[in-house]
């Protein structure tokens, strides 16, 4: 019976750890929320409680490739342009 509850015991951790891996890793909010909500909201549209998650993802987006951008162009500083590709 000892062994049947070990068995038992390694299926559920294993569940668990495959539940853990699927979910997505929130990356820390870059944007101002009440903000962001009022620029949303003048193009007359009503705003979703995802929207601000996934704007804050295309702003991390737009940082990584900036950074990729300047370092090809042999800089450590992100410039302006560096956002238009």
């Amino acid at each position: 019976m000892a062994a049947k509850k070990k068995a038992t015991k390694k299926k559920a951790t294993k569940k668990k750890a495959a539940k853990k891996s699927t979910k997505k890793v929130a990356k820390e909010m870059l944007l101002v929320g009440s903000k962001a909500k009022t620029a949303l909201k003048a193009s007359g549209c009503n705003v979703a409680g995802d929207a601000l998650e996934g704007l804050n993802d295309v702003v991390h987006g737009y940082i990584e490739a900036a950074g990729r951008r300047a370092q090809a162009n042999g800089r450590k500083t992100i410039r302006a342009h560096d956002f238009v590709a």
